[in-house]
């Protein structure tokens, strides 16, 4: 069985989605790839535990606390390589962040042939079916530039100010 609920924040409704155990989903309502590949509407709309941590989490994370994302069970149902890509962005700090050059380096780090794989992260990121709690709007271009984000540049630009400025006030 599925669960869904909403969260009202100031960046917009985000929906989040579980099963029993783990969270499966949290997206704001208009972004690209929303809803993955579940079908939302056949969910029941019920509190789940996962649900009902996530929800404490985003409350403390949009109250301008740095939460514990390791206290929401997570199950993104991804590729391989894209679990490997959501392990990293799990490892940047709040108030930090990293690029998609850095992301492939770090996935590289033991091999012995290299290879620019920045476009495949970028992608990887964008799907990524956890936003937030998978801080996924941490990733900036190689120049610091702000690139794409499924949810919006403007609230890729409203999270990192939001962090750094909570950094500031701590």
């Amino acid at each position: 069985m599925l669960y869904t609920a909403t969260y009202p924040s100031k960046l917009g409704e985000l929906i989040l989605l579980s099963d029993e155990d783990n969270l499966l989903g949290l997206w704001f309502k208009d972004q690209k790839f929303f809803g993955a590949k579940y079908r939302l509407e056949d969910a029941e709309h019920l509190e789940s535990r996962p649900i009902s941590l996530a929800l404490n989490w985003l409350a403390a994370y949009f109250a301008g606390e740095n939460p514990d994302a390791s206290v929401v069970p997570l199950r993104p149902e991804v590729t391989a390589f894209r679990t490997q890509v959501l392990h990293e962005l799990q490892q940047v700090p709040y108030g930090e962040t990293t690029t998609y050059k850095a992301l492939s380096d770090q996935l590289q780090k033991n091999s012995e042939i290299k290879a620019n794989k920045s476009r495949a992260i970028g992608n990887a990121v964008g799907h990524n079916p956890i936003s937030l709690i998978i801080p996924c709007h941490r990733v900036v271009g190689s120049d610091g530039s702000l690139t794409g984000y499924a949810g919006g540049i403007e609230r890729k630009k409203a999270l990192l100010a939001m962090e750094q400025s909570n950094l500031h006030t701590a």
